[in-house]
């Protein structure tokens, strides 16, 4: 038995609800003659080693209830968007919808980490036709959203990467040259942003 206990298979179906819903979302946006609200949408359940390793790091007790209550992203979703504003977009509609209450965000596209990582993180409430490990039914489920451009998703993916290469040499001018490639990437999402309300004007 892991981290999850018996939640497990339910977490991977909550993941499957969810992606299923805002893949709805984004239909019903193209059926009304909107631009679509994504490019691609990436999930995933927290590996229960991986959620281990974060309980052990906040000092939680290795429970089903530190795993579920006092982290939320055992279930994660990535949505991938096309511009800065197909963010907004998303967020207005995530808001608004009847199966689920947004109860925390973070603005790391605003105001950025000082790395350079830009992001917009959502902690989503879902509502589940599954007992919850507070023996609700339908029960109440954590799902962290992160909002993305494909500019920051591509920084995120590649930063990623290097910070988990063992011995990186000159990791201070690295962090700097990262921190000026995500400056960089930051003004093209705003430079591509105009280029299309200009378009949309004409």
């Amino acid at each position: 038995m892991t981290i999850y206990g018996p939640y497990e298979e339910t977490l991977n179906n909550i993941l499957f609800d969810v992606e299923k819903r805002i893949r709805q979302l984004n239909q019903q946006e193209i059926d009304k003659h909107q631009p679509k609200l994504y490019e691609h949408l990436i999930g995933r359940v927290k590996t229960p080693a991986s959620m281990e390793e974060k309980c052990q790091r906040k000092n939680y007790p290795l429970t089903v209830e530190s795993a579920l209550r006092k982290c939320r992203d055992a279930v994660g979703i990535r949505i991938v968007c096309n511009f800065i504003s197909d963010i907004d977009r998303c967020l207005a509609i995530l808001r608004n919808v009847d199966w689920c209450s947004v109860i925390k965000e973070k603005d790391y596209i605003s105001n950025a980490k000082p790395n350079g990582y830009r992001s917009y993180h959502l902690i989503l409430d879902v509502i589940e036709d599954y007992r919850d490990v507070d023996g609700h039914l339908p029960g109440h489920f954590y799902v962290e959203i992160q909002l993305r451009t494909i500019a920051m998703d591509s920084w995120a993916s590649l930063e990623h990467e290097i910070k988990y290469k063992h011995n990186v040499k000159n990791p201070e001018r690295i962090g700097k040259e990262l921190k000026r490639c995500a400056d960089q990437l930051a003004s093209c999402d705003i430079q591509m942003e105009t280029i299309r309300q200009l378009i949309q004007e004409d």
